[in-house]
Order: C-alpha cells, then sequence, then structure tokens
C-alpha cells in the first residue's frame, strides 16, 4: 500500500484522517478551542489507531452529551430536576385548539387500533358495537403540520433512554406555546396518526389492493407474517399496554382541566395536581417517544435489537396510580363542596328531617343504608326518623361509658312517654380500619338507640365540623321533625341538670334556673339553703392545708357558734383522707365547663359572670368558693379568700354590723380585692362546642387579651384514625 495512503474514520462531526504507516493525526472539529485541545492532547498520549479511535469516540459522546443536554439514568431524576428541564422549553401558552375534541378522536383511534391488534396478534374477534366510542366536533381544525413536526422527532430513533430524554426535550421545544394538557394531546395524537395508519394497513392487508402497496412501503408484512407474529407477540402486546396507560394518563390531564373551572377554594387537592403536570407531562411523551421506538424496532430487520419497555411501563404506571388517588381526592373535595352548599341552604330552609338526614349522611340516594335499633340489635328502615324530634349523637370511638350513660335517661324518658323523640348515634371516623370497626361494634351493643351503620366517612362531615363546630368531643344536636336546629350541643345542659332540662332545647333552658344549683357534683343534694360551704382546690397542698385549718377556726369561733352560721368545707379532688380524687376533680370542671357554654351568650348575666370566674380558677395554684345554699356568694383566688378567713375579728365586726355573714364576708372580701388584683386566666376548650369571638373579664369587664394554647393527654385511639 502506499506509504501515502489515507484511512478516514467519520464519527459524528469529527473527521479523523492518517497515514498507515506514520500515525500523523490531524483533526477537523465543530467545537470550541477548548475541546480541541483535549482531543489532541489524548490522540498523543495513545498508542495505536484503535485507541486513538476508542477514545476520541468516548471524550466526543460524554462532551456531546453535555452540550445537548442529554441525562444519564433518567429514571432516577427528581421531580424538581425535570421542572427545571421542562420549564426551560415553556413559555406563555398562547396557541390553543379544542384539545378536548383532538383527545376524543385520538382516544377513538387508538381503542381501534387495539382491537385490530387482538384480532390480528391473538385471534381475538371483539364486536365493533363493544367498543365504547367518543364524538368530536365536526369541525374541528386538526393542527397538522405540528403532527408531522411531532412526528419526525419521534421516528428512527437511537433505542435507549438519553435518546428518548432528547426527543422529549426537543419536542417540547416546538410546543412551548401550549399548555401542559396541550402538549401531551398533540403527541399522543402524533403518534396515533402512524400507529393508526399502519394498523389499518394492516387490517385490510389482505383484501385491499391499495393497502397491500402501502403496506410494503409501511413493513407491514414484516410484522404480521405468522412466524414473524408469533416471534414478536408478547412485545407488541407490551407495546399496547405501555401505549393504553399512557392514553390513560393524559385522559386525567383532561380530568384536571374540567375540575379547574371549579372555585379552587372547593377543590384545594387541585392546586397539587396541576403544580406537578409538567412533571406528569414529561413522562408521559417520553413514554410516547419508547413507543415510538419500540415499534420501529419491531418492523425492522433487527427486531431482537434490545429496547426493554418495563422501565416506562413501570414508571407511567406509577405515574397513573399517583393521578388516579389524586383525582379522587379532588372529586371527593368537590362533592363535599357540594354537598356543604346543599346542606347549608336545606338548614336554611328546613322541611322535612328525613330528607335532611340523608343530605347530611350519604352522598346520594342510592347509598342510603338502614339503621340499626339498639333495643333488637336489627336493622331499620331510615324512614322511622320521619315527624321526630331527632338527637343526633355526633362522636367520636373514644366516647365513655359515662358519655353514653348520661342519655339513657333521655332514652327511657322517650320510651316510657312515648314522645316523638329519638335518638340516633353518628360515629365520625374519616379512616375506617379493621380495630376501628370492631371498636364500633362494641360501643353501638351499649346503646339501646338508633345507630348509624356505615364505615365510611358521612357526606355532611365538613358541614358538621364548619357549621356545627364539631372537634371531635360528643355532642348532642337537637332538631325538630322539620329539620331546624333547636339547640346546637344539648349534652352542656344535660350534665348540669339531666332530664329535668328535657327536651334540652332553648325555650327549655331558659326555663331551667342556672341560679338553684350551678356547682355541679358539690351541691347537687344540699337541702339547707341557710348552710355555707366552702368548696375550695388547687395545685398548691400548703395552701389547702392551710385553708382547712383557718376555715376550721371560723366553724368553731364561739361567736360565729351563737349566731347559728352552720359552714361546712368541701376540697375539690382531695379525698375524705386527704388523698387525690381525680374523678370528682374533673366532673367538676367538666360541669363548669357545660355551665361555661350554656350561658356563654348571655355577657351581662350576673351568673355568666360567676361561672366565667369559676372557669378562671380551673388552673390556679389556689382557689376558693363561698356558697350558700347551691347558690354561689363570691369566689376569688385562694390568697384573697384566706386573708378574709384568716382576719377572723375584722369579719366578726361587719357581720355585727350587717347582720349577714354571706354580706359580711362579700364586703370584707371586696376590700381585699381592691388591693390585691390577680389575673384572670380563662381556658375555654374549643372541642366543647361554640367559642365565643371575644370576652370580656368577669371582674373587671374590660376586653381579655387572647392566647392560643395546644393540650394533647394521649388518650385517643390509632393515629389519624378517628376524632
Amino acid at each position: 500500500m502506499d506509504s501515502r495512503a489515507q484511512t478516514t474514520l467519520r464519527i459524528n462531526k469529527i473527521s479523523i484522517s492518517y497515514p498507515v504507516t506514520s500515525l500523523s493525526v490531524s483533526l477537523s472539529l465543530s467545537f470550541s478551542l477548548l475541546v480541541s485541545k483535549a482531543l489532541l492532547y489524548f490522540i498523543t498520549m495513545l498508542n495505536g489507531v484503535q485507541g486513538v479511535v476508542s477514545k476520541v469516540e468516548s471524550v466526543v459522546s460524554n462532551v456531546h452529551r453535555h452540550i445537548e443536554g442529554e441525562v444519564s439514568g433518567i429514571f432516577t431524576m427528581s421531580d424538581k430536576k425535570i421542572i427545571d428541564l421542562v420549564y426551560d422549553t415553556h413559555v406563555h401558552a398562547d396557541d390553543s385548539f379544542d384539545e378536548d375534541s383532538l383527545f376524543v378522536i385520538v382516544e377513538n383511534v387508538l381503542k381501534r387500533s387495539n382491537q385490530i391488534i387482538d384480532k390480528i396478534v391473538q385471534g381475538v374477534h371483539v364486536h365493533v358495537e363493544n367498543i365504547e366510542e367518543k364524538f368530536s366536533k365536526a369541525n374541528l381544525n386538526v393542527p397538522l403540520c405540528t403532527l408531522k413536526a411531532i412526528n419526525n422527532e419521534l421516528c428512527c430513533k437511537a433505542p435507549n433512554e438519553e435518546t428518548a430524554h432528547k426527543t422529549v426535550v426537543e419536542i417540547l421545544k416546538k410546543l412551548s406555546n401550549y399548555s401542559w394538557e396541550a402538549k401531551a394531546v398533540l403527541v399522543l395524537a402524533a403518534f396515533a396518526f402512524e400507529f393508526g395508519d399502519f394498523w389499518l394497513i394492516a387490517h385490510l392487508y389482505n383484501s385491499d389492493p391499495l393497502a397491500k402497496q402501502l403496506g410494503v412501503l409501511k413493513r407491514v408484512p414484516t410484522l404480521i407474517k405468522t412466524p414473524e407474529l408469533v416471534k414478536r407477540r408478547q412485545a407488541i402486546l407490551e407495546l399496547s399496554s405501555l401505549i393504553n396507560v399512557t392514553m390513560r394518563v393524559i385522559a386525567i390531564f383532561d380530568e384536571f382541566e374540567k375540575l379547574s373551572a371549579y372555585d379552587i377554594k372547593d377543590i384545594p387537592g387541585l392546586s397539587i395536581a396541576l403544580d406537578h403536570m409538567p412533571v406528569d407531562v414529561y413522562w408521559s411523551i417520553l413514554s410516547i417517544a419508547a413507543c415510538s421506538t419500540k415499534l420501529n424496532i419491531l418492523i425492522s430487520d433487527q427486531p431482537d435489537r434490545a429496547f426493554d419497555l418495563a422501565p416506562y411501563t413501570q414508571k407511567i404506571s406509577f405515574v397513573l396510580n399517583q393521578l388516579t388517588m389524586q383525582l379522587n381526592v379532588c372529586r371527593r373535595q368537590l362533592t363535599e363542596a357540594e354537598t356543604y352548599r346543599r346542606l347549608c341552604k336545606l338548614f336554611r330552609t328546613p322541611t322535612e328531617i328525613m330528607e335532611i338526614f340523608k343530605a347530611l349522611i350519604f352522598y346520594s340516594k342510592d347509598s342510603v343504608r338502614p339503621l340499626i335499633d339498639g333495643s333488637t340489635n336489627r336493622q331499620v328502615n331510615i324512614d322511622v326518623l320521619r315527624r321526630k324530634n331527632v338527637y343526633m349523637f355526633i362522636t367520636g370511638l373514644d366516647i365513655t361509658d359515662e358519655d353514653i350513660s348520661s342519655l339513657k335517661p333521655v332514652y327511657d324518658l322517650t320510651k316510657k312517654e312515648r314522645v316523638s323523640y329519638t335518638i340516633v348515634w353518628i360515629p365520625i371516623v374519616e379512616q375506617w380500619t379493621d380495630e376501628l370497626k370492631k371498636k364500633y361494634e362494641s360501643l353501638r351493643m351499649k346503646m339501646p338507640w338508633y345507630s348509624l351503620h356505615l364505615f365510611s366517612p358521612i357526606a355532611g362531615l365538613r358541614f358538621v365540623k364548619e357549621q356545627w363546630e364539631y372537634k371531635g368531643k360528643p355532642m348532642l344536636v337537637v332538631t325538630t321533625p322539620q329539620g331546624k336546629v333547636e339547640n346546637l350541643n344539648a349534652l352542656h345542659l344535660i350534665r348540669v341538670w339531666g332530664i329535668k332540662a328535657f327536651p334540652f332545647d332553648k325555650k327549655a333552658e331558659e326555663v331551667v334556673h342556672i341560679e338553684t344549683n350551678f356547682l355541679p357534683g358539690v351541691l347537687n343534694n344540699v337541702k339547707d339553703k341557710e348552710k355555707y360551704t366552702f368548696i375550695y382546690g388547687g395545685k398548691d397542698n400548703d395552701f389547702i392545708q392551710t385553708f382547712t385549718k383557718k376555715v376550721t377556726a371560723l366553724q368553731n369561733d364561739p361567736f360565729i357558734k351563737s349566731a347559728n352560721i352552720n359552714i361546712e368545707l368541701f376540697c375539690v379532688g382531695k379525698t375524705a383522707k386527704g388523698g387525690e380524687d381525680h374523678g370528682i376533680l374533673t366532673k367538676f370542671w367538666e360541669g363548669i365547663e357545660s355551665l361555661f357554654f350554656t350561658k356563654n351568650h348571655k355577657d351581662t348575666d350576673p351568673v355568666t359572670k360567676e361561672i366565667q370566674k369559676l372557669l378562671s380558677y380551673k388552673n390556679e395554684t389556689a382557689w376558693a368558693i363561698l356558697a350558700k345554699g347551691s347558690a354561689v356568694v363570691t369566689s376569688g383566688h385562694g390568697s384573697t379568700v384566706l386573708k378574709v378567713v384568716e382576719d377572723i375579728d375584722q369579719l366578726k365586726e361587719v357581720i355585727k354590723v350587717k347582720g349577714s355573714f354571706e354580706v359580711a364576708f362579700t364586703e370584707v372580701h371586696t376590700t381585699v380585692t381592691q388591693t390585691v388584683r390577680h389575673c384572670i386566666r380563662l381556658d375555654v376548650p374549643t372541642v366543647a362546642g361554640k367559642v365565643p369571638d371575644s370576652m370580656n373579664c368577669p371582674d373587671c369587664r374590660r376586653a381579655m387579651e387572647t392566647y392560643l394554647s395546644y393540650k394533647c393527654c394521649h388518650i385517643d385511639g390509632p393515629l389519624n384514625a378517628h376524632h
């Protein structure tokens, strides 16, 4: 061979020329000077022509990959990285067309194509009438040039992830002015254009001369001949499966776009879906690019070339699963919003309790379930509520036996007197589990009244939370036969007065005289209206011991005895032997809270002010109350009341002048409180009922400052399972 003979290798844009004997190398590069120097360095360091070629290929490939923005390991890319990539290709959506109608056509094309695949590949004949076909607008203006431009990007690409990624980026650049949904629809339409055409020709290949000639051009015989068909059947079915999953993903994009016509406040989950749509569109287009490449391989002369669709199918299936869950969330939120508005309207103009109850509990007429009669343990039709005053006992599954037993006297009265009142237990559980179902059954067996038997969230959950302010604690909503709410929570009345407040509506509440006994659990059995009782407590044991000692001295004072002033002591939370009694302590403060919520709407009521003062003592280190009979005379911080008790001589002098122990004690206590003022802190449990927006101090009547605090007693069931 002539020593000047040249052998030339071409690698992409790089041309390497070298003589066979002298190994002189010249490079002609279209890259930057920096890249050229790097290549020359590697070339001079290598021995042998093959080493030069191999190294140049590697360097060029790496540089080219960096310049073109290719990404290795695309299936491990984070959402943030994908968003950064795709947003570089996106501008404000100016171009628009009827993507809904185009998608209808694409769906029809792909469904018909799958029908042909089933017939040719699997020998399964699907009747045309069994295929649900949608109808598009007759005058649809298809963006044909755009579809062809996309097809040009999809065709004849190298079978690897990096090429597929680069294809997606190039397509997104061409579709920069379209919305995200439109981008996905257009790419799927471009693919369906070719895919549907191929299988239509395959379908007509043996019966239509034109189809036969076109089939040769499209290499249809390569795929549908029996030997080849058998060999490639599984690959065709995998391709068809990936197409179907991708189509379902893009169909959900359309659902999200339709939901965007509603108020975003009604569907908070929609913003999450729309924000993530660019990422989902990327994976959809990547799957379509993979499908196009796989089809090209199947009709090529090398149908066994390695190109596994499994990673694409796995990824797009995951996307479909996530989108389906988010779509269900959005649909549920929309249904809840519509139910909420419907319930608001129903309760503004109530007509019949049974219909209102159905709307509150069930999403549709078809989902109405019977109640369970606790007295017989049998199912009963919901019609039993018709023309009844209904007590809706709304609770979580963490209710106590005491909560249930407090309603049994009410139930017994309704049965005994045969009055038109009935109780229905409505358990509030947002996510049922087998454990919670067992808990429900255990509680239901303790209730003789009706129970709702529904292991799914009630339709009016949002209404109950927002309008009735349900926050997890038991409440008893009183409604008339017309469905009018008479009392949002009658449990407060029942806990204080029991059956005396029946039927627990507003009228009954007005009739009950709170002044006769508003120290629940302490003065229920007081019959001597002239007897004085000091009720006291707190966290300061030294105060409790001192106060007990001083009041005992007051009891035994000769002057007090001669005046027939009978005084008793009751220490809340302590047993007779001085031990802790949390039962009476809890009951006492629960009663005070119930009293507070029965009277919190009467800000100027003297009794309300006294109850507010009592509630403020709950977290004090020391407090004391003086009662006469069952009525409160005065109350205050432990230190101020103790000062009055300690100064027996002054107290006796005032008694001599006023002639009354309670008047004298109140006067002296008022004098003490004017010199020693303690901050008043009211902790209002928000779960117990409607909380006032603002409150005046029960002592000085100034507006009280508002603070926010949180509390957890770790007594609920499984986390996030129920309220």
